[in-house]
C-alpha cells in the first residue's frame, strides 16, 4: 500500500464535476495510425515500467487517512485505450475540438485514473495519442518520465512481451486505518528526527526558518492584495483549447541578445499573449490585473524515480501594461529573479510538508468547504496559472513512428478561467493554453500571441 501524499489528495478534493484534476497532451507522429490493438501491445509490455498505471484509489473508513492506491484486481487494458478521429474538415481546428471535448470528462475513480485516445484522420498523414492523467498520480515532470517510458529512442526497437502480473489483495477496512495512523506516526518520527542535527547547527536551522516565514510572509501579501481581474471568474465543466510552438534556438537568440533566461523569454511572450487577448475583448492593459501561479519542480534526484507531486510554486503579476516588448522582457527579467529570492518555493514546500501531518478529515473538509464556497463566486487570489516542463531533447518514437510534437494541457480551477502548459520537446517549445469554453472561449488569440510575441523579439534581437 501507498498513501497519497497531502498535495495529491488535494487534487482529488479539488475535482468536483466542474473542475477537472488531470493533466495531458497531445503526442502527433509521422505515418498511419497504429491500431488499437498494437498500442495496448506495447502498453502491456511497458507496464511493469510503470505499476500506477494498474492501480486505482481505496479510500480510508471515515477519512481517517489519505486514499491509498491499490492494485486493481480487474484491470483491464482495452478500457483504457480508445480510438477517435476528426471530423471533416479535418484540419487544426478540428483537432482542437476533439481536445477540448476529451478534456471535459472526468476519470472514472473506479479504475485507474489514466487513458489513451489514438486520433485517426490528422492532416499530412500524421496521426496522434491523447494521454489523459489525473493529476494525483504525478506532476508534470514525471509525467514526462511516464511518458519517456512508453516511447523508444530506436525506431526499430522490438516489441517485448508483457511480464507476468498478479494483482496483490486488497487490504481490509481496518488495515487501512492501522495503516494510515502508521504512516502519520512515521511521519511526525521524521520531523522529529530533524530536530537534532538542527539543534547541532542551530545558524543554519534560524536561517532555514526565517526564509521560510519570508516566504511565507511574500505569498500572503500577493495573495491578501489581488484585485480583481477582467479574466478571472466562476468556471464550467467543457473545456477549449489551443496550441502554438516556437524553436528553442530562437528563444536562445533572444536571451543571448536581449538577457534573460529562457523562462524569461517565454514568459515574457506569454505576457503578449495576455495582453492581447484583454486587448480583443476591449479591456485596457494599462489598468488590467493579471496573476499568475507559476508551479516550481521541488523533485530531487533521489526523489526522481518517484511519480507523486513534487512541486511548490511562486505567484508572479504579469506586466501586461507594457507595451514595448524589450521593455516587458526587462521587467520579467528583473521581477523573477527578485521572485527567486523570495524564498516563496520554500514556503510552499513548507506548507505542504505541514499538510501531510494534519489529520486527513480535516484537509479533506477544509478543502472541500472551500471549493463550495468559491463555486459560486469569484476567488481573486489568482487569475492563471503558467507551467513549464522540460521534456527530452531528442526524437522518439512509438512503434518506429517518429513523434514531430508534443501539446500539452493544463486544468483550470475555479476561479483560473485560463492556463498555459509549455513543454519543451526536440528542440521545439509548444504551448498548451486551456480555457473555459463558456467564458473563455477564445484562447487562440493567446496561443497565436505567445508564438507571434517569440517571433518579434527574434527580430528585435536581430536588429
Amino acid at each position: 500500500m501507498e498513501r497519497l501524499s497531502a498535495l495529491d489528495a488535494e487534487f482529488l478534493h479539488l475535482e468536483d464535476g466542474v473542475s477537472h484534476m488531470h493533466i495531458a497532451g497531445i503526442s502527433v507522429f509521422d505515418g498511419s495510425a497504429p491500431t488499437e490493438d498494437e498500442v495496448r501491445a506495447l502498453l502491456a509490455s511497458k507496464l511493469h515500467l510503470i505499476p500506477r498505471y494498474r492501480q486505482r484509489l481505496r479510500s480510508v473508513p471515515l477519512e481517517l487517512g489519505r486514499p491509498v492506491w491499490v492494485d486493481d484486481p480487474h484491470f483491464d487494458l482495452g478500457y483504457h485505450v480508445r480510438s477517435t478521429a476528426l471530423v471533416e474538415p479535418a484540419d487544426d481546428a478540428a483537432l482542437c475540438r476533439v481536445m477540448g471535448r476529451l478534456m471535459s470528462q472526468e476519470l472514472d475513480r473506479g479504475r485507474p485514473l489514466w487513458e489513451c485516445w489514438i486520433v485517426h484522420n490528422l492532416p499530412g498523414d500524421q496521426w496522434a495519442l491523447i494521454a489523459k492523467v489525473h493529476h494525483c498520480m504525478v506532476d508534470g515532470i514525471a509525467g514526462v518520465g511516464l511518458l519517456e517510458a512508453l516511447l523508444a529512442i530506436d525506431p526499430a526497437e522490438p516489441l517485448g512481451s508483457p511480464e507476468p502480473w498478479t494483482p496483490q489483495p486488497e487490504p481490509s477496512a481496518p488495515e487501512l486505518v492501522l495503516d494510515a495512523w502508521g504512516g502519520l506516526a512515521g511521519d511526525l518520527a521524521d520531523r522529529f528526527r530533524s530536530l537534532p542535527g538542527r539543534a547541532l547547527h542551530p545558524t543554519e536551522a534560524i536561517r532555514s526558518f526565517a526564509s521560510t516565514g519570508q516566504g511565507l510572509l511574500r505569498i500572503a501579501e500577493r495573495l491578501v492584495s489581488a484585485p480583481a481581474s477582467p479574466i478571472e471568474g466562476t468556471i464550467g465543466p467543457h473545456r477549449a483549447w489551443a496550441h502554438s510552438s516556437a524553436t528553442i534556438d530562437d528563444v536562445r537568440r533572444v536571451r543571448t541578445s536581449l538577457g534573460g533566461t529562457l523562462n524569461d523569454v517565454v514568459l515574457a511572450a506569454v505576457t503578449r499573449g495576455y495582453r492581447e487577448l484583454l486587448l480583443a475583448r476591449g479591456d485596457d492593459p494599462a489598468t488590467a490585473h493579471v496573476r499568475t501561479l507559476v508551479p516550481v519542480s521541488v523533485r530531487t534526484e533521489a526523489a526522481a524515480d518517484r511519480a507523486e507531486n513534487q512541486v511548490s510554486a511562486i505567484i508572479y503579476d504579469l506586466p501586461v501594461e507594457i507595451a514595448d516588448p524589450i521593455e516587458r522582457l526587462g521587467s520579467v527579467r528583473a521581477h523573477m529573479t527578485e521572485l527567486k529570492a523570495s524564498h516563496m518555493p520554500e514556503a510552499g514546500e513548507a506548507v505542504t510538508a505541514f499538510a501531510d501531518l494534519v489529520p486527513p478529515m480535516l484537509v479533506g473538509n477544509v478543502s472541500r468547504a472551500y471549493v463550495r464556497y468559491i463555486r459560486s463566486r469569484s476567488q481573486r487570489a489568482l487569475d492563471t496559472v503558467t507551467t513549464n516542463v522540460p521534456g527530452p531533447q531528442l526524437a522518439l518514437y512509438c512503434l518506429g513512428r517518429r513523434m514531430t510534437a508534443h501539446l500539452p494541457f493544463v486544468p483550470i480551477s475555479h476561479g483560473v478561467r485560463i492556463g498555459t502548459a509549455i513543454l519543451s520537446y526536440d528542440g521545439c517549445l509548444f504551448f498548451g493554453v486551456t480555457g473555459d469554453a463558456d467564458t473563455a472561449p477564445d484562447v487562440a488569440v493567446i496561443a497565436e500571441a505567445i508564438e507571434a510575441g517569440i517571433a518579434e523579439l527574434v527580430r528585435l534581437a536581430a536588429s
